[in-house]
């Protein structure tokens, strides 16, 4: 009986849309996830930036800027749930639904922390914290452009008034010039899951989200 309560439990693959009927929490929780079949120019296994938009104790829908296969196996880590082991079971434009492989034991300790969660993003001290400098902008997908012109779609990790860090396929060297959606700016940073890009001027809160944010047809104009 114990063995069974602590094994590893395995869901069927769910459709996003049924996984939309199911209950779940919308909340937003930064992270990192690798796939398979993805290395840098030294063979080492490339970690990208992912953030949650729904999330229950058996699965969860990432936004992301690679979007893996269905069956993909996904190794993710984030920092109010830990490390995952997932199985990709549906692909969305910009993102994915992972079948989340855990005991029933944490998946128990997953409910808790989700249920905790929700009523943390409806507590209006919690809410205040979007003021600090650095924030999450609600749309999480742009375009970077390079000074040959060339464009590439990226996912937008944080952004503050001087300067924005992205998680993108392209790996641009430190000193890369580009811009990403307008605003221009210069790589001065590299880490695990991306580059951080300084922005050319400083921008206002109010604008930075609005310059920053191209869409594809935007993008084409």
């Amino acid at each position: 009986m114990e063995l069974r309560k602590t094994s590893e439990t395995r869901l069927a693959p769910m459709s996003v849309a049924e996984f939309l009927r199911q209950r779940a929490v919308h909340v937003t929780v930064s992270g990192s996830y690798s796939l398979p079949r993805w290395y840098d120019c030294e063979g080492k296994l490339r970690t990208f930036a992912c953030r949650t938009s729904r999330v229950s104790p058996f699965r969860m829908m990432v936004d992301v800027p690679v979007v893996g296969k269905v069956g993909e196996r996904v190794t993710s880590y984030f920092q109010d749930f830990g490390e995952f082991q997932c199985t990709i079971s549906a692909t969305l434009k910009s993102g994915f639904l992972m079948e989340l492989d855990m005991t029933r034991a944490r998946r128990a300790w997953m409910s808790e922390k989700l249920t905790w969660l929700e009523k943390k993003q409806k507590d209006a001290s919690v809410q205040e914290l979007r003021n600090d400098a650095r924030f999450v902008p609600q749309v999480a997908h742009t375009f970077l452009t390079l000074a040959d012109g060339s464009t590439h779609a990226c996912f937008i990790i944080d952004v503050s008034t001087a300067g924005v860090a992205i998680s993108c396929e392209y790996d641009p060297p430190v000193g890369t010039p580009l811009a990403v959606g307008a605003c221009v700016g210069r790589v001065i940073r590299k880490f695990e899951n991306g580059f951080a890009v300084k922005f050319a001027e400083k921008q206002s809160r109010d604008d930075v989200v609005r310059l920053i944010v191209r869409t594809a047809m935007l993008q084409s104009a």
